[in-house]
């Protein structure tokens, strides 16, 4: 048996205003940095991020001294045509209200949709999995990416929102022969 930390990266200047980041290369904000530095971790030899600054920003502040793995297709999802906009801003966007009356499942417009932003992270994490055989794996990613990891591969199965962390937040699993269980949720 092993364990996996999943953390999501810190709080940035978009995540404060509610406004879909995806493919957005943002920093961390004052605020973000500064809830970062009041949490503490084990520490780790690596961590596996994405290219996004703000998770190698985070893994950084968490785990100084850290090797950084970055693993591309565990980018948060591609909003598209929404990317950079609230829910405010778009409350009025025919597109915007046709994906979320649709459960946000379907694509999102120049985007991706659910299923295969899903199918992508799974992939990547069991590449990962089978890659690398040690008892404590670390990772710094995005809050869809978990969502769409734990939905897909923890048991007992949870609706894919039902895992949703706060920045800074994140999940702590163990593997074993069964599969990925929780052992703690991080707020």
């Amino acid at each position: 048996m092993r364990e996996l930390l999943l953390l999501r990266h810190g709080s940035t200047p978009g995540n404060e205003l509610h406004r879909y980041n995806g493919r957005t290369d943002e920093p961390l904000s004052e605020q973000g940095r500064a809830a970062l530095r009041a949490r503490h971790y084990e520490s780790a030899p690596l961590v596996y991020v994405t290219r996004l600054r703000r998770t190698r920003e985070t893994a950084e502040i968490l785990f100084p001294g850290a090797r950084q793995i970055t693993v591309p297709a565990l980018r948060e999802m591609d909003f598209g045509d929404f990317e950079g906009r609230s829910y405010l801003d778009m409350e009025h966007d025919a597109a915007y209200r046709l994906w979320v009356d649709g459960g946000c499942l379907g694509p999102v417009p120049n985007g991706e949709d659910r299923a295969a932003f899903t199918a992508r992270c799974v992939a990547a994490m069991r590449a990962v999995l089978a890659a690398d055989r040690a008892q404590r794996l670390t990772f710094v990613l995005h809050g869809g990416t978990i969502m769409a990891v734990c939905s897909a591969l923890v048991s007992p199965q949870r609706d894919y929102y039902d895992w949703h962390v706060p920045p800074g937040g994140g999940v702590r699993l163990r593997e074993s022969e069964a599969g990925l269980t929780l052992l703690e949720e991080i707020r």
